[in-house]
């Protein structure tokens, strides 16, 4: 069966060395969203990037330092991620947030005649 709603996709631009109570930030982000229910998240490398210093940062350019783009994406109704933005703001120092309004279909397995689903 599918299913259609509107959903919101939050996009979280930050540095793989960003912290928050000595562990990396974006895995803090990920827990905070997995504990409050949201439908789901994905932390995704970057190989480059550039922001307000204007310097490419890559693992491949050695002279934009050592601090790679990290991609924090999390996808729910529009209501939970809205719910969900203050929490963000309060944790991150700098950083870029995003938000998409969009479709998402869920797939959801249908049982087999004849017999019941749980």
């Amino acid at each position: 069966m599918r299913i259609m709603e509107d959903a919101v996709l939050l996009r979280i631009f930050l540095g793989d060395d960003d912290m928050k109570d000595g562990q990396p930030l974006y895995r803090v982000l990920l827990e905070t969203a997995m504990r409050e229910g949201l439908a789901g998240g994905t932390v995704l490398p970057a190989p480059m990037g550039f922001g307000l210093s204007r310097n490419l940062r890559s693992g491949l350019n050695p002279d934009a330092g050592a601090r790679m783009p990290i991609v924090v994406e999390i996808i729910d109704l529009p209501e939970k991620i809205d719910a969900f933005l203050p929490v963000i703001e309060r944790m991150i120092e700098s950083g870029m947030v995003t938000m998409e309004a969009l479709k998402a279909r869920k797939l959801v397995p249908v049982a087999p005649r004849g017999t019941t689903s749980v």
